[in-house]
This record gives C-alpha cells, structure tokens and sequence, in this order.
C-alpha cells in the first residue's frame, strides 16, 4: 500500500550535507555537466506512481517533477571501470516511514547498452537504452535531446537553456530538489533504500529555457504549466552510491531514525 499524501505534512528541508557512508561504496560515478529543470504538481497526483511504503515528499504542500540531464563521464563498479554515458531522467521525490528522503526515477535514459542492462537487473531501476547528446556552447547555452531507442518511435525530447549567476544560497526550492542523499526503488518484491554521497552541487541559474517532447507524459506526469519552477546548472560532483540494509517499511509513524 502507498502512503496517502497530506497537505499538512510539514517538514524541515533536507540536510545541505549528507550523513557518511557506512563504508567503502560499491558503486562511484561522475555526475557532469547537470541540468536540472522542476515542474510543480500536486502530491495526490504523483502518489499513485511512487513505490510501495512510500509518498510524495512535499515542499508547502507541493511536490516536484524533475528533468535532470547530464554526463556520467565513469563508472567504477566494485573497482571495476565499466565506462561512461549520457542520461536523461525523470523523478519524483519521496519519503518512507524511516523519514528517509530521496529521489524516485520514473525514467532513465542513458546511451550504455551494457550499464542500462546490469543496473536495470541489479538495482530493478528503469534505465532505458537510448541516444543522448548533450552540448555545451558559447555564452553559457546548454543543448540536449535524447531519443529512446526501444519500443520504435519511444519517447523523446530536446532542450536549450543559457547559464546565469552563482547561487550563493540555495531558496527552499532549489535545496528540497537538489539536497537528495538518497533514492527509492521496487526490486524483487520490496521497496529499497540505496544511499548517495557527494560534496555540495555547486549551481548556477539558468534562463531562456526552451523544450519540445514527451519525456514528461511518457513517465505518467502531466503538468498543468509548461515552463518549470526552477532551472538551474551545475559543473558536477564525484558521487558514492550504497545500498541499505533495510528495505522501506510498511506504513506507520514515521522513525527519523539517523544513519539507515
């Protein structure tokens, strides 16, 4: 069962740092290159696409869709170099009875055949082979398009927006979508917990935003304003990704039990 949503869910921001690792992570990546663009919409509306033992986190009664682009320019794999790619992902934002918050990908699409394959048997999480490019211009644009390879004719999108200023404090928004330790996924019959770690995004606003595609609908959101809330950029973080030992729990009072 999914958790209902509440408006008078009330909570403090997410935590600008995350808490450490318990060990060493099995899986580092590269995150480069970022670009984040956020739709608001109701909690009540994304609910039903969350996993089990889990609800919309909420900002003031709100919740979030995200577009986030960027390049994985490596992967190490317990040590293990497995290559890089480009992804595209659609997310959602979430909480379990733990108080465990992070992010739920509804897509994710990335131009590795071989990584899509082992992290969708892994980790059960929706990577999609596809062709991505992402570019980088003069005066601060930055360009994208990704087109899904399977089924024929599948989803895609392409954007262009320009760099702008330093944030050099985050608003509310731009903390509750980017401060994110964390995402849930449904493998093997359970809702699971897997953790990430990185230094701060170092962001930067971005303007003149403009995108054509189905990304969006093809994930099962429908926004009711085309332009996003927020747009913003980042240069990129090295990040440490580690799985949970404990599974989301069944619905109840929510724990804020610290290092899970």
């Amino acid at each position: 069962m999914r958790e209902q949503p509440t408006r008078a869910d009330r909570r403090p921001l997410p935590p600008l740092d995350p808490p450490p690792l318990p060990g060493p992570a099995p899986l580092y990546q590269g995150w480069y290159d970022v670009l984040f663009a956020h739709w608001a919409v109701p909690p009540e509306r994304v609910a039903p696409l969350l996993p089990e033992h889990t609800r919309p986190d909420v900002l003031d009664g709100t919740t979030y869709v995200g577009l986030v682009a960027f390049r994985v320019p490596f992967t190490t794999a317990a040590g293990i170099p497995v290559g890089g790619f480009g992804e595209v992902n659609v997310r959602l934002y979430s909480v379990d009875g733990y108080g465990r918050r992070g992010v739920v990908f509804l897509s994710m699409d990335a131009d590795s055949a071989h990584n899509v394959l082992a992290a969708r048997a892994v980790a059960g999480v929706p990577y999609m082979w596809s062709d991505v490019s992402l570019r980088a211009g003069g005066g601060g644009v930055r360009a994208g398009a990704v087109r899904r390879r399977l089924p024929p004719g599948g989803a895609r999108g392409r954007w262009r927006t320009t760099v702008g200023e330093r944030v050099e404090r985050e608003s509310p928004l731009e903390r509750f979508v980017t401060a994110r330790w964390g995402l849930h996924t449904r493998h093997a019959g359970r809702t699971w917990w897997i953790r990430v770690a990185h230094p701060r995004w170092p962001l930067f606003r971005a303007h003149s935003w403009a995108y054509e595609g189905d990304l969006l609908r093809a994930a099962g959101v429908r926004v009711d304003d085309p332009e996003p809330v927020s747009v913003l950029w980042s240069p990129g973080v090295d990040t440490g990704v580690c799985p949970s030992l404990l599974p989301a729990p069944r619905p109840g009072p929510p724990l804020l039990q610290r290092g899970l």
